[in-house]
């Protein structure tokens, strides 16, 4: 590569980001998921399309796919509030298990017998298709006022069942059907169990290392953070076991370690996980060829209605059966079963394997997931609505960031007043911070002062607090309890009247 063919390549490359952000705003008003924007995107620049570029290489689609997908289980692991997915736990692992089996083998018998696949390419299809995508669940779902235990369970579950679906989908492309099938569950236990340690223990180990060592720029936080998640997933696929539950777990316990700068930081995940989502789809956009779909287009809508009707229903019953979960959560939960991208990107194991009508397998699976995408993405707020589940909003948590002052043995609060939050309207005397922490500045609509005790405190405000490092986590929990409970809120966040 020249440096005019870099400079090339940038100018396709910053426009195609420019395009793809314009289409998040268009998809939020026109409720046309952006995903598919973006596979448009890419097969607008492929071959059958304007832009004419030839490209046929499954390998490193799969490659650019899995780190694409690493980011993005990142991005979505340290967006995940420990207090909302710690109850709805033993249910996602239930779905992301034995949902899966049941999922498979349903929808595996649904190709064999009604489109005459044979036995070993249904059942990488239903492997393939099992999988909830990550980026479609975590993005749709956080529009959609859900119950906090719906909402943790369906996160947990798109997080946790790519590492079990990835092992059948190897499994089944390198030898087919596999003869001893406890062979197989006992591996993917051996697997998901190293990738879950690793993932605690990484994630448990760099959150311990950034609130000890101050960097020198805030800057270093946000790169740090990423590179300790990505590290999960490198050292747990290493280890022989599974790296995308590594760095999901990983991310989570970062996410939810009160690090220095967490505002600054979970946006730049949020950013890297946009660029990882749009580069990920236009590839994969690339690599379909539109005028071999027609063939596949019947095949891929007949599988996609058992997977969607029977399939994804039953793993949701039989999964949940030692769960007492209403049948209206359930309903909901089986039309929430999102595909996106990592279905597609899943597809193209059995092409890197060469086994046989593999392209034929990922077209189907191609058309499938743009004709459901199509269909459950826009539906879900109306169906939330119509089981009476979706809840009204309740008020917005604090955006709190964090510097460490460690020459002087304290800590600089940035706190930003959110609308919906309940301390518009409360005193400064009224937070009754502990002895050690104090408000010394209040940012008002651009203006900055020192606030007095009885300082009215408003929506958009942005305050400095600082507190002495004993008392830092006392006076943020104190923060967060005024903000969502108000001046009665009870003493150190512990909720109730003082």
């Amino acid at each position: 590569m020249t440096v005019h063919h870099l400079n090339q390549l940038l100018l396709v490359c910053s426009l195609v980001l420019l395009v793809a952000v314009a289409a998040v705003r268009i998809s939020s008003r026109s409720g046309l998921p952006s995903l598919l924007i973006y596979l448009g995107i890419g097969i607008a620049m492929g071959q059958d399309g304007p832009g004419h570029i030839s490209f046929d290489n499954a390998q490193l689609t799969q490659v650019i796919g899995y780190a694409a997908l690493v980011v993005i289980l990142a991005e979505g692991g340290l967006g995940t509030k420990w207090k909302e997915i710690k109850p709805a736990l033993p249910a996602a692992a239930a779905l992301a298990t034995v949902g899966v089996a049941v999922s498979v083998g349903v929808t595996a018998t649904g190709a064999h017998y009604l489109i005459g696949l044979e036995w070993r390419q249904a059942l990488i299809i239903g492997a393939v298709v099992s999988s909830t995508d990550a980026a479609a669940v975590f993005s749709v779902l956080r529009k959609v006022p859900l119950p906090a235990r719906l909402t943790g369970t369906l996160e947990a579950e798109s997080g946790f069942n790519d590492a079990p679906v990835v092992i059948l989908v190897v499994a089944f492309s390198t030898a087919g059907p596999v003869e001893h099938w406890y062979v197989l569950v006992g591996e993917i236990a051996l697997e998901l169990a190293i990738g879950a340690a690793i993932g605690l223990a990484v994630g448990w180990l760099g959150a311990f290392g950034l609130r000890h060592v101050a960097l020198p720029a805030s800057g270093l936080y946000p790169i740090a953070v990423m590179a300790i998640a990505v590290s999960a997933y490198a050292a747990g696929a290493l280890a022989h076991g599974s790296g995308f539950l590594a760095v999901y777990l990983a991310a989570m316990v970062l996410g939810n370690a009160r690090l220095p700068h967490w505002p600054a930081t979970r946006g730049f995940a949020e950013g890297v996980g946009w660029i990882a989502q749009i580069g990920m789809f236009v590839l994969l956009g690339l690599l379909v060829t539109p005028h071999d779909l027609h063939d596949d287009v019947l095949p891929a809508v007949v599988i996609g209605l058992v997977l969607t009707m029977v399939a994804r229903p039953l793993s949701v019953v039989v999964g949940l059966l030692p769960f007492r979960v209403p049948w209206r959560e359930k309903a909901l939960m089986s039309w929430a079963g999102l595909r996106g991208a990592v279905p597609i990107i899943l597809a193209t194991i059995p092409m890197v394997h060469d086994v046989e009508h593999s392209r034929r397998i990922f077209n189907i699976v191609f058309v499938l997931v743009v004709v459901y995408t199509l269909v459950q993405g826009p539906t879900l707020p109306w169906l939330a609505r119509k089981m009476r589940l979706a809840e009204t909003a309740e008020a917005s948590d604090l955006g709190i960031e964090s510097a460490p002052l460690e020459r002087l043995g304290g800590h600089l609060l940035s706190v930003a007043i959110p609308k919906g939050s309940k301390m518009h309207g409360v005193e400064i005397n009224e937070l009754r911070l502990p002895a050690g922490a104090a408000v010394t500045l209040v940012v008002r609509e651009g203006k900055s002062f020192v606030p007095l005790p009885t300082t009215v405190l408003r929506r958009g405000d942005e305050l400095l607090v600082v507190a002495t490092d004993p008392v830092r986590d006392a006076a943020e929990a104190r923060l967060r309890a005024v903000g969502q409970g108000g001046k009665l809120a009870g003493w150190l966040g512990t909720g109730g009247n003082p």
